[in-house]
């Protein structure tokens, strides 16, 4: 499983131009699900949003996690961040689970999230249109295979 982790003052997630899911301050991540992923890569990457120490202590160092900064998380679906560009320019995802085998993996890791505070999502498989506010920016990848 793969997922981008950006920091942000606001975020929010539209289908067909209707709002499904928006945080203030807090974490949007979109996640992939790679063939082959199951409970522990679930298990790695929630461990990982939810420890990440990337939010301000009180001397302006990233010292906090999302729940000591008192911060939301939005998680989105996004099986082309398994996209692989390394040969001619389109995009391979041959390493991306198929949407039947993904979704209750993706349902997993946001259940795993919420059991530790509420999570917004968008909707799995759809066209969604993402907008945010990177706040620093900051941005973190993470791998559950640990390839980076």
């Amino acid at each position: 499983m793969r997922a981008v982790v950006q920091r942000v003052s606001r975020a929010s997630v539209t289908v067909n131009e209707c709002l499904v899911g928006a945080i203030q301050t807090g974490l949007v991540v979109l996640a992939g699900v790679e063939r082959d992923d199951g409970p522990a890569d679930v298990e790695y990457i929630a461990s990982k949003v939810r420890g990440l120490r990337v939010f301000p202590d009180d001397a302006g160092r990233m010292n906090r996690t999302v729940a000591e900064a008192a911060g939301q998380l939005l998680v989105v679906s996004q099986f082309t961040l398994l996209g692989d560009a390394r040969k001619g320019r389109r995009p391979a995802f041959d390493a991306a689970a198929a949407p039947d085998v993904a979704k209750p993996i993706f349902e997993a890791l946001v259940e795993r999230l919420r059991a530790e505070g509420p999570v917004e999502t968008g909707e799995f498989q759809a066209h969604m249109a993402l907008e945010l506010v990177n706040d620093g920016p900051v941005t973190v990848l993470l791998d559950s295979r640990r390839l980076f």
